[in-house]
């Protein structure tokens, strides 16, 4: 198999555009499978997999591991019939089983606005951090993305940004007009007097430093805003991106529009959150419905 793995590590990195970490886990995924089941690519069949997904729970992977590594096979088996290297996918219909999918943690409503409100506005500081949570609520960006994000990809006229998302990919992202109206008063008051006397930097939002932030520092932002607001769960850096995804379906946004809003390669990725928003369908079904 590893001529065909190598193949399709190379379309990986030239047509898709992957992170070189991404990358390495598929190898390691693809050849600890080729090691095990010692078969040509085209020798292999569906309960070659099912075999090997079925060692895998004996020998005690965490289901999530379980549920990457055939994922991975799932990726590259696909990709070798698409090229006209197997006429059958192995793997078209093989399911991993209990997946052990943890679902990614999210803020109200009412709690987004109550992290919203804690920053105090009368300070430079507090207006960044004011701007920065905005932004990110209002685009569903990587903290990475927003730390990362340039002056020159933000047009408030069209009220988008640029963001670049794993593997360099670029993808537009619309902002509303609350984000929008913080950044032109961060951008005309706030951001100069961050910079002033300091090197310019392209960064579109600075540390009191003037120099781009860390993502250690955000999250100890966040977190302290959190504790401040009364919010008795547990910050993470994404919770506002997790938040925006959830809150888009909520309110009938399709899945395939949230996946391109967040940069997604797989919608399998994006379809996390519909578990969180039919949870959400089933409690309240429960607690309405006379017969539920």
């Amino acid at each position: 198999m590893e001529q065909d793995i190598q193949l399709f590590l190379e379309y990986l990195t030239v047509e898709l555009g992957l992170a070189e970490n991404t990358r390495v886990s598929y190898a390691t995924d693809l050849r600890l499978f080729a090691q095990w089941v010692n078969k040509t690519t085209k020798a292999i069949k569906r309960q070659d997999i099912i075999t090997y997904i079925t060692s895998l729970k004996k020998e005690r992977y965490a289901p999530t591991s379980i549920a990457r590594k055939l994922a991975a096979l799932k990726a590259f088996f696909r990709f070798m019939t698409v090229e006209g290297y197997l006429e059958v996918d192995p793997a078209e219909v093989v399911e991993a089983g209990n997946k052990g999918t943890i679902l990614p943690k999210v803020l109200s409503p009412r709690e987004v606005d109550m992290l919203l409100a804690a920053p105090d506005l009368s300070t430079k500081e507090g207006y960044r951090d004011r701007t920065m949570l905005e932004v990110l609520y209002a685009t569903g960006m990587r903290v990475s993305e927003l730390l990362t994000l340039p002056i020159s990809e933000v047009n408030l006229s069209m009220k988008y940004v640029i963001a670049y998302g794993k593997g360099s990919k670029e993808r537009i992202v619309p902002i509303g007009h609350y984000a929008v109206n913080y950044l032109k008063k961060y951008l005309a008051v706030v951001r100069p007097a961050l910079i002033k006397g300091k090197p310019a930097s392209p960064i579109l939002f600075l540390s009191m430093w003037g120099r781009p932030m860390t993502r250690q520092r955000f999250w100890q932002i966040i977190k302290g805003y959190g504790h401040k607001a009364g919010i008795h769960k547990e910050l993470t850096p994404h919770i506002l991106r997790h938040s925006f995804a959830t809150h888009m379906l909520d309110n009938g946004a399709d899945l395939r529009t949230v996946q391109e809003l967040l940069g997604h390669a797989d919608i399998s990725t994006t379809q996390i959150y519909t578990h969180l928003t039919n949870n959400r369908l089933k409690s309240i079904y429960e607690k309405a419905h006379p017969r539920a």
